[in-house]
């Protein structure tokens, strides 16, 4: 096991086996926070949590768009190699197989109690809450309510929760606090407080369709935003009850609590990216770069700020390293343990960061990034732009003409990461995609 070195006294042992908390917001923007810089949006639980913790400034999502984001959280594998590479709101044959190894499943083999709350995303619509596809319990979930995408009809009173397999009906108030709450009774009620646990927390805000309780939205009336900016606040106070819950149950300072997004934003309902390039469905910055807080009392030094990037693939390998449970030997696990970065220290890869969303604009379907380095490629893999991504946050100056040593280096390198996952994903699902290329393009996957 690693771990961090602080002085002498003020910094225990690391618990051998902490509980685990994952809190995942649902298009939530790098700016959409007071955490972030966001200059109205209040945001005080996640403010708390960094101000205890360490706040990520290169923290990314898996992916631009949600499903594939989630799959790679609890696999440590990049989409296209673990199969879900596509969002699933529909009638896909696409799935989170039964063959994937989640770090839910493993922490269950070694004694943990689990649970998960809110939205889940890992399979389409028809094949949700059937016997024939794995559901949440089938990953290694001892409990679980979740609705397949959506809260449905909207955040407001949602109707589309299932309960370890029988549906709940109408809920009357709004997702992220139903689901906070439900979190909340699940460790208060029903988990056995004789064994650590894993928690997944993972709301609906500020995904539309939006509804926001005016007791949040009202915080910025006469904004034009306000649904919106209410909505994050909405979400935020989930976070606090999450946090509340931890601490009555005596818990927190044995917890690690990861908050993070699935994605970025989507501007024209009100979400922004902090001044990022692109959002949701963009390998730009803008639809991969994501708020990422984490707290570990006693481990994290409070208040710590740490620029290493990481990615959310990384969540599976920090959780096996912190539980001392071996890494799966019988395929390619991308993600590494985050533990240095908490450190500020930075990580070594084997994999680069990669990113390929179905959904992008033609333009910016792949991304690579190594180290200061982003090579962005389009859907024909043909186009290129390169980019220093630490001083260029923006992407505003394509060094790719400039630099056409580097851009091939780095072109020869996402050609062997994607050869690498193309080989060993499910690649008959997406060479077989019935969608039509979006916006102009010619590959759709």
């Amino acid at each position: 096991m690693l771990l961090l070195l602080w002085p002498a006294g003020l910094w225990a042992a690391a618990p051998s086996r902490p509980n685990i908390v994952v809190f995942l917001a649902d298009d939530m923007g790098w700016g959409d926070s007071a955490t972030y810089g966001h200059e109205l949006i209040q945001t005080p639980n996640l403010d708390k949590l960094a101000s205890q913790g360490v706040k990520f400034t290169q923290c990314y999502s898996a992916c631009g768009v949600c499903s594939p984001s989630r799959s790679a959280i609890l696999t440590g594998r990049t989409p296209y190699r673990n199969g879900v590479y596509r969002h699933l709101s529909g009638s896909h044959e696409a799935h989170l197989r039964s063959s994937e190894i989640t770090y839910p499943k493993l922490l269950k083999s070694i004694g943990y109690e689990t649970c998960h709350v809110g939205k889940w995303h890992l399979n389409s619509k028809p094949q949700f809450n059937t016997s024939e596809y794995p559901q949440p319990g089938d990953h290694g979930y001892d409990y679980w309510m979740a609705t397949h995408n959506n809260a449905e009809p909207s955040h407001k009173n949602p109707n589309n929760f299932v309960r370890n397999g029988e549906p709940v009906g109408e809920l009357t108030g709004f997702s992220a606090p139903l689901v906070a709450a439900e979190a909340a009774h699940w460790l208060s009620a029903i988990r056995d407080d004789s064994k650590p646990f894993a928690l997944s927390i993972w709301i609906h805000e500020p995904h539309s369709p939006i509804a926001t309780d005016l007791q949040f939205s009202g915080l910025y009336d006469g904004h034009a935003n306000s649904e919106y900016m209410g909505n994050i606040t909405q979400l935020d106070h989930a976070l606090g009850l999450v946090m509340d819950a931890l601490d009555r149950e005596g818990v927190s300072d044995d917890t690690l609590l990861i908050f993070t997004s699935d994605n970025g934003p989507v501007a024209n309902f009100g979400g922004t990216t902090g001044g990022l390039r692109g959002g949701k469905r963009s390998d730009h910055e803008g639809g991969i770069r994501v708020p990422g807080v984490v707290r570990w009392p006693g481990q994290i030094k409070p208040g710590t700020v740490s620029d290493v990037p990481v990615i959310g693939t990384d969540i599976f390998a920090t959780v096996l390293d912190i539980t001392d449970i071996p890494m799966p030997q019988d395929r390619t696990i991308d993600g590494i343990s985050m533990l240095p970065a908490f450190d500020g220290k930075p990580l070594t890869r084997k994999t680069p960061l990669f990113w390929r969303t179905h959904v992008s604009p033609p333009a910016d379907r792949v991304a690579l990034r190594i180290g200061d380095w982003k090579l962005v490629g389009d859907d024909t893999l043909t186009k290129f732009q390169l980019y220093q991504i630490r001083q260029d946050w923006k992407e505003e100056h394509d060094l790719a003409s400039a630099m056409p040593e580097k851009t091939e280096a780095m072109k020869k390198r996402l050609f062997e990461v994607w050869s690498d996952i193309e080989s060993e994903g499910p690649a008959h699902w997406w060479k077989n995609e019935r969608q039509k290329p979006v916006r102009g393009g010619t590959v759709n996957y």
